[in-house]
């Protein structure tokens, strides 16, 4: 209710709504919060971004992914996709799955991804022999991603800040477009979103 009346209040004060963006972090939140400000300033809802962080990032990565060296129609891995890929990973690099299963191993790159830590910067951060080898299933876990042309949910914010740090024409688009940001329950976001 605060973010959507904040909304309106912008655009009855006359902000342009395409400078508006407004996010929230799951897809029945954004659909409520763009039915509840188009109730309040109608039509011009369809101008601003209302949506998820992930639905931002691929709105940005399909416009401005190349520049990262991915097809404008990546493909996005779900869930079950990114842990089959993780499971492959480990038994093409001869690793126990019992010690290293699919699904902690997909679990590991996540929390790396969230806190926008590299394949590289895993392995270096690597003090054990476990930790050693769960960076290089994330490091061929990359690869193998990027072979497909796809990301997985994590790499769509990863690389979008990616995108901006070794991009500053494009972050800077962005700043100039957004003048107004809001974000639902901003204490719950993680690293990467906040940044």
């Amino acid at each position: 209710r605060v973010l959507t009346h904040r909304i309106a209040h912008l655009v009855d004060d006359g902000v342009p709504p395409s400078s508006i963006l407004a996010i929230t972090f799951t897809n029945k939140a954004a659909d409520e919060m763009k039915h509840r400000v188009a109730a309040l300033v109608g039509p011009r809802v369809k101008a601003m971004w209302v949506c998820t962080f992930h639905a931002a990032c691929v709105r940005i990565l399909r416009a401005h992914g190349d520049a990262l060296g991915y097809p404008r129609s990546f493909s996005i891995y779900d869930q079950s996709d990114a842990q089959r890929l993780a499971g492959y990973v480990v038994r093409d690099l001869g690793l126990d799955a019992k010690r290293f299963p699919p699904r902690g191993a997909q679990g590991q790159i996540s929390l790396w991804k969230n806190e926008l830590v590299s394949p590289e910067q895993a392995l270096t951060r690597a003090t054990n022999p476990c930790e050693r080898k769960q960076a290089e299933i994330y490091a061929e876990y990359q690869v193998r991603l990027a072979k497909a042309g796809a990301m997985d949910f994590d790499d769509l914010l990863m690389n979008t800040v990616r995108l901006f740090r070794e991009h500053p024409e494009v972050l800077a688009h962005y700043q100039q477009r957004f003048r107004y940001i809001l974000i639902d329950e901003y204490q719950d976001t993680n690293h990467a979103q906040y940044t």
